[in-house]
């Protein structure tokens, strides 16, 4: 085979060896992969606090490459932290969605919502521990306080909407104080995941929070 046959790049006559140009990010595309390297450190057991200078490491550019992207480390936070809201409020809807049949007479319909809500959750949890270190707080108790109040505000969201759910069932069941017994079970459903997440971050993700999740929700509903 002749040398032309087997040089990678294209060789015109008398010319040194064409260099291969590195290939610049897409716009948006470098704060996509910056985001997605914070995550991935974020499932490593013991990294509660990356530094902004790990992060540049491991992407091998600049800390200067990073702050053209970010104007701080909270805000490379906040964008996982947006990802977090949108993926799970996204598939809240859907949820809500398909069970928008729900009859009102059907005692057990909130019932059954409120599980395929907390049931998303723990997967959503199980498939990005990294994003579950920022949900319990792990990886933002060195960071802005905003953020933890934000996160704060994202359980009081999803709190919302199981007692909006379990409102119907309480309705159905003939309860005469509907809207109080939704909110405690929302209250203890909210802790239930919360607990279950934290657990899996702190056990170095060893301890699934999925771990027996029909059974615990049969107990709870």
């Amino acid at each position: 085979m002749s040398d032309a046959e087997t040089s990678p790049l294209p060789v015109a006559a008398g010319s040194e060896p064409a260099i291969p140009v590195r290939k610049r990010p897409k716009p948006g595309e470098r704060r996509v992969q910056i985001l997605q390297a914070l995550a991935s450190m974020l499932e490593q057991p013991g990294a509660e606090r990356i530094t902004t200078a790990a992060l540049a490491a491991r992407l091998d550019v600049s800390e200067a490459a990073l702050y053209r992207h970010f104007a701080s480390k909270a805000q490379m936070f906040e964008g996982l932290i947006e990802f977090i809201e949108q993926t799970v409020f996204s598939l809240v809807n859907q949820i809500a969605e398909r069970e928008s049949t729900l009859a009102s007479d059907d005692s057990g319909a909130g019932s059954r919502h409120a599980v395929k809500v907390i049931s998303m959750l723990i997967q959503f949890a199980e498939k990005n521990p990294g994003m579950t270190r920022v949900m319990v707080g792990d990886a933002l108790v060195f960071e802005n306080e905003r953020l933890q109040q934000r996160m704060n505000q994202f359980f009081d969201k999803i709190e919302s909407t199981l007692k909006q759910s379990l409102r119907v069932s309480s309705d159905a069941s003939g309860s005469a104080t509907p809207s109080v017994d939704a909110q405690v079970q929302a209250s203890a459903l909210t802790a239930f995941v919360m607990g279950r997440m934290q657990r899996f971050a702190r056990s170095g993700f060893k301890r699934m929070p999925s771990e027996y999740l029909e059974a615990s929700l049969s107990l709870m509903l």
